[in-house]
């Protein structure tokens, strides 16, 4: 199985930053995609970024100039980092991945189990 564990959730005022940390365990041969999804209360969990493997990122609109994702793939781990962050920020983010395990055939989607991120007006 493979375990997706986030941290860097926390409290900040409006246009503050905060670094997210999602590090992925397992016997993992490979991960093709490493994103972030976030679910403001009463809402549905939407996607904020994904960062492919070759290098390749995509944004939500909402985010675009202020979120920046990373990858260190050596240690299969994925990083969100928010700046000008604004109280529409505010809600659980989730990392997901595209997980090959070894011996596998094919990928498989993991969750973490979220971590909060509130911003202040």
């Amino acid at each position: 199985q493979v375990q997706l564990v986030e941290s860097g959730g926390g409290l900040v005022q409006a246009g503050g930053s905060l670094r997210l940390s999602c590090a992925a365990s397992g016997r993992i041969s490979s991960i093709s995609l490493m994103g972030w999804y976030r679910q403001a209360p009463g809402k549905q969990r939407d996607w904020v970024a994904f960062h492919y493997s070759g290098g390749t990122t995509n944004y939500a609109d909402p985010v675009k100039g202020r979120f920046t994702i990373s990858r260190d793939n050596a240690n299969n781990t994925a990083y969100l980092q928010m700046n000008s962050l604004k109280p529409e920020d505010t809600g659980v983010y989730y990392c997901n991945a595209n997980v090959r395990l070894m011996g596998a055939l094919r990928s498989l989607e993991y969750w973490g189990q979220g971590t909060q991120v509130t911003v202040s007006s």
